[in-house]
């Protein structure tokens, strides 16, 4: 039994001015992740690609795998980008001989000239191969296109937000696969979505509105459905299926698929004013944190959270912090490589004075974003590599590039050369610093930072930033998603 393996996962805010070249895929490499290299950086890992080689390896099955490609979300990827990912994977397949296709993607990449990259990728293979099984995973953030489930034998999405079953998800989706080879089921699915862009700050799954629905899949799952998800979609890609669908997976019952479906788009549609997040100002937020007394305090920057497509280098929140005296404090991360190279020349255990961040323009959002001068000493230099903890993606190897930590004083700033959200608490124990004896923990991030750090925190503090994550609206410009749509038409 041969099977094929591969992965592209990109999530693309179509407002981000953060580019996206095909090295941003493995981590500033130019070299392709993929074969042996690729199975041993994945196997045992929480990962998509790490469930469908667990269930290859329980079923004997010889794995082919052309590609392992993951990349920070970022703006759309070039076309040269995108073709040279699905070339990787369609050459494979024009070679033939694979018994099943396990593809690992994420659900809202999008590429020059092309809304829907994943169903492009899709829709090719199956002109070559109209036959052969194929499994996909996708995020919960996907957004759904006809192309995506048409072409494809069973989809799985994720159930928890932040992501810490993604393992299972392709478990799931490899043992559809598995049971159809043997003759066992006849996957059938449908798909639809509502007019709604649910906010990214309402998705999280520790509570509603998502937390019921992502349980009543759970339920319909252990109820026999193969697979149900709701996509609650990424809303920061301004394409014309952007948004909340449901796809369901059963074993020959398409009217079955259909009603389940229904079910889970009427109960998010009934609760739509639950998901729209309503920002509050800066400076009483941190006013309000200086307030409390028992750390560690959890501060978010999420106007600018890199696993969303933000520049990962505004300075508007650091900047009141600092302002507003805030003591023993923790900020992660500034992403400004120039700053890194300059602390990193000057020496561990030197003054130095800096200009951070504001380096990337955001010509999408109204709001511009400044550099910030600070002056501290250089506590830590090292070259950012770690491994996650988990329960998010554990065993997957990050690389933050030159990594640096400025010491104010009363903040200790890291300073990254490459993208990292920071949800796994490796992120500061690599640099030397432990959340738990902060007061204050400062993190750009928007619901993932749950996954490392939300048992820790006694209070958490939403801080209106600057970004191309931005929760309001009405920053960007959107002209392309299907309208009307809620909440930005009065439906």
């Amino acid at each position: 039994m041969r099977w094929l393996l591969a992965m592209i996962k990109h999530e693309t805010n179509t407002f981000s001015p953060v580019p996206t070249p095909l090295e941003r895929f493995f981590r500033g490499n130019p070299e392709i992740l993929a074969g042996e290299r690729a199975i041993r950086a994945y196997e045992n890992t929480d990962s998509g690609l790490g469930g469908y080689i667990e269930v290859a390896r329980r079923e004997g099955a010889e794995m082919v795998v052309p590609v392992a490609a993951e990349s920070w979300p970022s703006g759309p990827a070039s076309a040269e980008t995108h073709e040279r990912l699905c070339t990787l994977i369609l050459d494979e397949v024009k070679r033939g001989g694979f018994d099943a296709i396990l593809l690992d993607l994420h659900g809202a990449m999008v590429a020059e000239g092309v809304e829907d990259a994943e169903g492009d990728l899709l829709r090719r293979l199956r002109e070559i191969d109209p036959k052969t099984p194929v499994a996909v995973t996708l995020d919960m953030h996907a957004n759904i296109y006809d192309d995506i489930v048409d072409n494809a034998t069973v989809i799985s999405g994720f159930h928890t937000y932040p992501h810490v079953d993604i393992r299972d998800a392709g478990v799931r989706a490899a043992n559809v696969i598995v049971r159809t080879l043997k003759g066992e089921i006849k996957p059938v699915m449908t798909w639809a979505n509502k007019p709604m862009l649910p906010h990214i700050m309402c998705q999280g799954t520790h509570a509603a509105p998502n937390k019921p629905l992502q349980e009543r899949c759970k339920e319909l799952e252990a109820g026999g459905v193969l697979a149900a998800s709701v996509f609650v979609g990424f809303p920061h890609a301004d394409i014309r299926e952007a948004g909340l669908s449901a796809v369901v997976c059963t074993d020959g019952n398409l009217a079955d698929a259909e009603r389940h479906r229904d079910e889970l788009l009427e109960r998010a549609w009934a609760g739509r004013a639950d998901w729209v997040f309503h920002p509050e100002p800066l400076a009483p937020t941190i006013a309000r944190a200086k307030a409390i007394e028992q750390g560690p305090v959890v501060l978010l920057d999420h106007f600018d959270n890199t696993g969303s497509g933000g520049t990962m280098d505004t300075t508007a929140v650091l900047a009141e912090v600092l302002r507003q005296e805030l003591d023993n404090v923790v900020f992660y991360a500034i992403c400004d490589p120039q700053a890194a190279q300059e602390a990193a020349a000057a020496g561990v255990g030197s003054a130095i004075t800096l200009k951070l961040g504001g380096k990337l323009p955001m010509p999408a959002i109204k709001e511009p974003s400044e550099p910030l001068e600070v002056t501290g000493r250089v506590k830590l230099v090292f070259d950012g590599v770690y491994l996650n903890r988990g329960p998010m993606y554990r065993g997957v190897r990050n690389d933050t590039g030159l990594t640096v930590v400025i010491d104010t004083g009363r903040v200790e700033i890291v300073v990254v050369s490459r993208h990292q959200e920071p949800f796994d608490i490796n992120c500061l124990l690599s640099a030397g610093i432990d959340p738990l004896q902060k007061r204050y923990v400062v993190l750009k991030s928007r619901i993932h930072w749950r996954a490392g750090f939300s048992d820790m925190a006694t209070e958490i503090i939403e801080c209106t930033g600057v970004g191309v994550t931005t929760s309001d609206y009405g920053q960007l410009e959107f002209k392309n998603v299907r309208r009307p749509i809620y909440p930005l038409d009065p439906l």
